[in-house]
């Protein structure tokens, strides 16, 4: 190995300065009680969930709009079943077969949630468009309640409004702590639960469109349901395929590229001895694999301990920083590294 490619980790270098094993224990401490309350708050989620699903099961009779929500709600327990999975897969120290740890599960967590979502939606949207076009009327016809015979359009209207409200509470609490901790499975389960009012009000709609004979409000509310399903399904397998192809590491939310990229590479430009610089990061799962290239000033090649000093200041930028590189390089070789398309 020539003296111009060079690859510096102080973490892994230095005695008795070991790297962390696990993605668990690379988070901080902060980190570990937001995972702490997202395990909470999924288990939670499942058991809502869960009852809702039977509750909707019960009441859904024919009606294509009330199978399109208990469709939903059923796939609504596949992102927090994944997550769960996940984070239990993330405790593993890393190993010769798995250098880089398994963080990549969540990753593969999110690209299984996606592909069911989109899978899912994709039938009830064809299925739905099928009754209507086949002219199904669905029945909703009269059930006894406590002795009463009641429509059985209310049971469904009520079990819809009823169980509503905790997806969505829920929903708001997983995003906050998706950014945390740059958890895209949690921010996608998240969003789903944020937007189940609307499956809830496409439902009633239908519901109540059978009840005063409009035939059709059915199919097209478990139309609507669906094509919320697949928009779902689209952006989070897009997201997902993206994070598994190494793409330039980008915000929790799919926004924006990252702007630690940025940061790190500002942070090497503040050295003194550094001429130029350039970072490529890979999003792990909630951490980042970080290389940066460094070309220092003619006649200043950097010293072990300004080497090690780099790395320690990139490190502390951010929790995120797991698995941090820096490789000191004559010239920054254009076939292997990209600027952060921050600074253009």
């Amino acid at each position: 190995m020539g003296r111009g490619d060079r690859s510096w980790n102080s973490g892994a270098n230095r005695p008795g300065n070991a790297q962390p094993q696990s993605g668990h224990s690379a988070m901080g401490e902060d980190q570990r009680l937001a995972l702490r309350r997202a395990v909470r708050l999924e288990w939670i989620t499942i058991a809502w969930m869960g009852s809702t699903v039977v509750l909707v099961g019960i009441v859904a009779g024919q009606s294509q709009a009330m199978r399109a929500a208990w469709a939903e709600d059923a796939l609504s327990l596949q992102p927090p079943i994944a997550f769960l999975v996940a984070t239990r897969f993330i405790r593993r120290p890393r190993s010769r077969g798995h250098p880089y740890g398994h963080h990549r599960a969540i990753g593969v967590a999110h690209l299984v949630a996606a592909l069911a979502l989109l899978g899912m939606g994709s039938y009830l949207a064809v299925s739905s468009a099928l009754g209507l076009i086949r002219v199904e009327r669905p029945p909703v016809g009269l059930t006894v309640l406590l002795g009463q015979p009641i429509w059985a359009g209310w049971l469904m209207i009520a079990v819809m409004v009823i169980t509503s409200p905790g997806p969505v509470v829920l929903g708001r609490m997983k995003r906050k702590l998706a950014e945390d901790l740059h958890d895209k499975v949690l921010i996608a389960d998240g969003d789903m639960g944020s937007a189940d009012w609307k499956t809830a009000v496409a439902t009633v709609v239908g519901v109540l469109g059978i009840g005063i004979g409009w035939w059709w409000a059915d199919s097209v509310a478990a139309i609507i349901v669906s094509i919320s399903i697949v928009k779902d399904g689209v952006h989070n397998l897009w997201s997902a395929i993206a994070g598994l192809t190494d793409t330039e590491a980008r915000t929790v939310d799919d926004s924006a590229p990252h702007p630690l990229t940025l940061q790190v590479e500002q942070q090497a430009l503040a050295e003194p001895w550094v001429a130029d610089a350039a970072a490529r990061m890979r999003d792990l799962g909630h951490l980042f694999h970080v290389e940066l290239f460094v070309a220092p000033h003619p006649g200043a090649w950097p010293t072990a301990d300004q080497l090690d000093a780099l790395h320690q200041a990139v490190s502390e930028l951010d929790w995120k920083l797991h698995d941090v590189v820096v490789v000191p390089v004559r010239v920054l070789p254009e076939a292997q590294t990209f600027r952060s398309t921050l600074r253009d």
